[in-house]
């Protein structure tokens, strides 16, 4: 696997956004398992497998190269049926699907297919500062170093805007392969100003080897190079929040400083300067270390924040994981609130809704290679936090069989997911979703499935929600991003959301109030 490739494995998450998915109802085909299905339109199949998709993933059906190869060949399709709508959805992609990879391949396979919008396309791709070396690492080893223009204009115009001096000590490490200087150099980046001026002159002697010491203009790379002056025996008196902070010194590169593991005293110094979702991913870390207790209260009330829930995008089972790992019942109730937070747009639905949500063994394998989280999981994420604010909700998992899972309105999210994730063996292994619609339709008002929509074959014909009267709407939640639906979305009362979120039913709430609810872009 490529260093592209595992771009965004560390975030370890498919993305969870929506928007109604046009199945085309004459194009018949068979899910993975054999069952009858439909195909989409290229709009939608590209829209769901983008937001269901990270560069380089083998899936339960598709392998890697398949895979990305599908997209590539959607988005060429896209471009030429409806250039205006793809240089709008890459965008939309980076910046609400919070997406690395499959925004950067997007952008590039674009201009390949002759988009009139490249610059502006690839510019809108890139949103954090290794990405413009990310768009060069994707082209270059896929189709040489002849670079069309509108890819060097728009690398150019992202690293005019995203290199700072911050980001050149986060993102410009030695090791990388594609360094800044190497996008500057290549895409003739032109500095906005005096002091990007400073910077660019600095990468590009580190970069080739010339004397590097940063000038006046550069403050924080100054004071980034006067710490790694310090005699390593003498480190540890410079422990202090507010110098490592001014040094532009992360937690990820403070350990390599001190020359080991960091301690109660080291985190306790680097926490002040770290993000929402550095300390998701730390709380073990700070238990492990022993941080104290006042330290704690302060990560607890970031966490719990919804505020700074808001700010950081993180998606909602990334504090299921968070609470799996913590060794500490302290960040417990933190979490419980940020999860809250973070669902706080799912709606109290009117009537009775039945919940669907998929525990076969498709959807126990991790979101991506490198995450502890389900499919299951973040299914269950959204079903539970449904059933806490429904008036009348009947959630049921199901598999070759079905199972109820009641949850009570003052349930905590966190601690539901895991019963219900610890129940999945009831109901089998296989996907049987038309068997499971007729033990468990009672004349709800609406049906959610939530579903990678890879059925086995059933009962009913082609329709593997027969057993669903045509004037009930049901609501098809695709977590697999794969060809073959078994809905037919576009019929009435029929529809088909990509990935999931809490504005999954924010558009049921449109769909039934008869509004539009189209792409979200």
């Amino acid at each position: 696997m490529s260093k592209f490739d595992r771009i965004s494995k560390a975030a370890g998450v498919t993305a969870m956004l929506t928007s109604p998915i046009r199945a085309l109802r004459t194009a018949r085909t068979r899910t993975h398992e054999g069952a009858p299905a439909y195909v989409r339109d290229v709009k939608s199949e590209l829209f769901l497998l983008a937001v269901t998709n990270l560069v380089g993933e083998e899936t339960f059906y598709e392998s890697a190269d398949d895979r990305d190869e599908r997209f590539r060949t959607l988005v060429h399709a896209a471009t030429s049926e409806d250039a205006e709508w793809v240089a709008r959805f890459v965008p939309w992609l980076r910046d609400t699907a919070n997406l690395r990879s499959a925004p950067v391949v997007a952008a590039v396979e674009y201009v390949r297919a002759g988009g009139p919008h490249g610059r502006r396309v690839v510019d809108g791709a890139l949103r954090r500062a290794d990405e413009p070396a990310e768009v060069l690492a994707y082209f270059t080893a896929r189709y040489g170093r002849a670079l069309p223009q509108p890819i060097k204009r728009g690398v150019a115009d992202a690293a005019r805007r995203l290199y700072t001096e911050r980001a050149a000590l986060k993102y410009d490490g030695v090791s990388r392969a594609w360094r800044m200087a190497d996008v500057i150099e290549l895409c003739h980046v032109r500095p906005r100003d005096e002091a990007q001026s400073a910077l660019f002159r600095w990468l590009l002697d580190r970069r080739h080897g010339r004397a590097t010491t940063p000038p006046s203009a550069l403050p924080v790379i100054a004071a980034h190079a006067a710490l790694q002056a310090v005699p390593p025996g003498e480190r540890r008196r410079h422990l202090d929040g507010d110098t490592l902070a001014a040094a532009g010194v992360t937690w990820e590169s403070l350990a390599g400083w001190l020359g080991g593991p960091l301690d109660r005293a080291a985190w306790e110094a680097v926490i002040p300067s770290m993000g929402s979702m550095a300390l998701l991913r730390n709380l073990r870390n700070f238990d492990r270390a022993g941080v104290g207790d006042a330290v704690a209260e302060r990560v607890a009330a970031k966490l719990a924040d919804p505020g700074e829930v808001r700010r950081s995008r993180q998606f909602p089972f990334r504090y299921v994981a968070a609470f799996r790992s913590a060794q500490s019942l302290r960040w417990a109730y933190a979490l419980d609130r940020a999860i809250e937070a973070a669902t706080a747009n799912v709606p109290a639905l009117e009537g009775r809704t039945l919940v669907l949500v998929d525990t076969s063994a498709s959807m126990r394998q991790p979101v991506a290679a490198r995450s502890s989280i389900s499919a299951i999981e973040a299914a269950a994420v959204f079903g539970i936090a449904l059933a806490k604010r429904g008036n009348d909700v009947d959630l049921r998992g199901f598999a070759d069989g079905v199972f109820r899972h009641p949850v009570a309105p003052a349930a905590s999210l966190l601690t539901e997911v895991q019963r219900l994730v610890g129940r999945v063996g009831e109901a089998g292994h296989g996907t049987r979703l038309a068997e499971a619609g007729r033990a468990t339709y009672r004349r709800h008002d609406r049906v959610v499935i939530v579903t990678d929509m890879q059925t086995f074959p059933g009962p009913g014909g082609y329709d593997a929600v027969g057993s669903v009267p045509a004037r009930v709407p049901v609501y098809g939640v695709n977590l697999g991003g794969y060809r073959p639906t078994v809905l037919a979305a576009g019929r009435a009362n029929r529809h088909e959301f990509g990935g999931l979120n809490d504005a999954t039913f924010t558009l049921i709430g449109l769909l039934e109030d008869g509004r539009s609810a189209g792409w979200p872009f």
